[in-house]
């Protein structure tokens, strides 16, 4: 139903999950724990594989919060359960408020989870490739440093997501990344198929928290394409699926 960090597994009154597709109540191109609330997904299913997830975290479904994710580099601060009936838009949520867990929903993006035990500050990030370039990393970094975490005490574990055997971009996709900097050519491979490359969004991920200073990096090098435990945007466009479900990833400090 979960992965795990290790090296955010070994932090005393800390709660992680990268949930994987099984253990849920959806059915069909959404079997099972699709949790994303912009799927076409029954909205009962979602919320009753939310709750299971909830519950997983050690909090209630109320406390279980995710944010409206539109691939910028914006972070919020949550102190409790959003107020009203939408959900702040962000890629990145960060809090030092215990019993409260924050997650991020992705289906082939990065999701990134961080804590400064020090300080008992934690954060979760959605990193897709143009978050990532237009640094929703880093700012999810400062937000948690607004909080007393300071970046050299931060650990950051990347969950599941595209990795660059299964990431085929053409050379549009590239020149936009070597534009901006080009030591990011160092994250593109040749492909079999001509104007075209394999990029490497893990990697990448890590060269931008490593540049932020953030040097305690964890990677469960999980492929979602390939792995079929986990929801893949990709891989349902290649299978001509009508929608893709979303896998959840959230983090929380266990109330003292």
């Amino acid at each position: 139903m979960k992965l795990a960090s290790p090296l955010l597994s070994a932090i005393p009154g800390l709660r992680h999950a990268f949930f994987t597709r099984d253990g849920g109540v959806s059915d069909g191109i959404y079997t099972s724990l699709n949790g994303g609330l912009g799927s076409n997904d029954d909205p009962a299913n979602v919320a009753e594989n939310r709750r299971r997830m909830a519950e997983q975290m050690g909090v209630t479904p109320e406390h279980f919060l995710s944010i409206w994710q539109t691939h910028s580099p914006d972070a919020v601060v949550a102190t409790g359960p959003w107020q009203g009936a939408s959900r702040p838009r962000a890629d990145a949520i960060v809090t030092r408020t215990e019993g409260l867990a924050i997650g991020v929903t992705a289906a082939d993006c990065g999701p990134i989870l961080f804590v400064d035990p020090n300080a008992r500050v934690i954060g979760a990030a959605h990193a897709g490739w143009k978050g990532a370039l237009s640094g929703i990393l880093e700012s999810t970094v400062e937000a948690m440093e607004k909080l007393g975490a300071e970046r050299s005490g931060i650990l950051a574990a990347i969950g599941p997501l595209i990795r660059q055997h299964s990431y085929e971009v053409g050379d549009e996709f590239v020149e936009r990344f070597v534009q901006t900097d080009r030591e990011n050519a160092l994250f593109f491979i040749p492909s079999a198929r001509e104007g075209h490359a394999m990029f490497d969004l893990a990697g990448f991920i890590r060269m931008r928290l490593e540049n932020a200073g953030v040097l305690m990096i964890d990677d469960i090098g999980v492929d979602t394409y390939s792995d079929e435990r986990c929801y893949s945007y990709r891989r349902s466009v290649h299978r001509n699926e009508p929608d893709y479900g979303r896998q959840v990833h959230a983090i929380a400090l266990e109330r003292e």
